[in-house]
């Protein structure tokens, strides 16, 4: 009989509650874990604290409780740059390009802190995003919206990192460039980088991820296989009913 050898845990988000402002939580005890290779999707209702996860992860929000690891190492409350160069990447959902500069420039900024890797990871990314390749010297400015969320992708990319937080892809794009951008996330997953996604297109999120998250009121209140999700009844009558229809 041969042994099941578990997966490599990548992220672990344990019993974290997190907030802004003081007295204030946003998130109560969430869990979260993410193997290696892994797509999670992060759905809920407005409010839930779904992004306040992804910042919680990266920083951004101070963890009054819990802890959060990576590849084993406790990384609760590093700053931005020290994750980055643990393997850490984040697209945040707004301001997510410097529209000033070129993409070449913008995907030369994702790799600030090791510039001599650029031409191996620039083939890395064009590789997902081969459009890009033949467009370093436009503005970022100049890009539509799906676009410019390839380039952010991209950028964050550029490090290698052991895991991409992707907080809310989808939003503000037309119908089309939505599906392009399910489509764009699921390749870099395929890629083989674990990646956890905040997205309101619930539907669309479960159908595509390994993996789901239900957060209310700052907590998991269900976690299961994106199919799993997509069939409960229970998470369809609460959460499915109004949050990304597809139809």
């Amino acid at each position: 009989m041969t042994a099941t050898i578990a997966p490599e845990v990548v992220v672990q988000v344990e019993n974290v509650t997190a907030g802004y402002l003081p007295g204030v939580n946003i998130l109560n005890s969430a869990n979260l874990t993410a193997a290696k290779g892994e797509l999670i999707g992060i759905i809920g209702p407005n409010g839930a604290g779904k992004s306040t996860l992804l910042k919680a992860i990266f920083g951004q929000v101070k963890v009054r409780e819990g802890s959060i690891r990576l590849n084993g190492d406790d990384i609760t409350g590093l700053k931005a740059d020290k994750l980055v160069a643990r393997g850490v990447g984040f697209v945040p959902q707004t301001n997510n390009v410097f529209q000033s500069l070129t993409i070449e420039e913008n995907l030369q900024m994702g790799l600030f802190q090791k510039p001599k890797a650029y031409a191996e990871r620039l083939e890395f990314v064009t590789g997902i995003f081969a459009e890009l390749g033949k467009r370093l010297k436009q503005r970022a400015g100049s890009l539509s919206g799906g676009e410019r969320q390839m380039v952010a992708m991209s950028r964050a990319l550029m490090m290698d990192p052991a895991v991409l937080l992707l907080d809310e892809p989808s939003a503000g794009l037309s119908p089309v460039r939505q599906d392009d951008a399910f489509i764009r996330v699921s390749d870099i997953n395929k890629a083989g980088v674990t990646t956890i996604m905040v997205e309101q297109n619930a539907r669309r999120c479960l159908q595509i991820c390994d993996r789901g998250y239900v957060l209310d009121q700052g907590t998991d209140a269900y976690t299961g296989t994106g199919r799993e999700l997509l069939n409960d009844d229970k998470v369809i009558g609460l959460y499915l009913g109004t949050l990304g229809q597809d139809d």
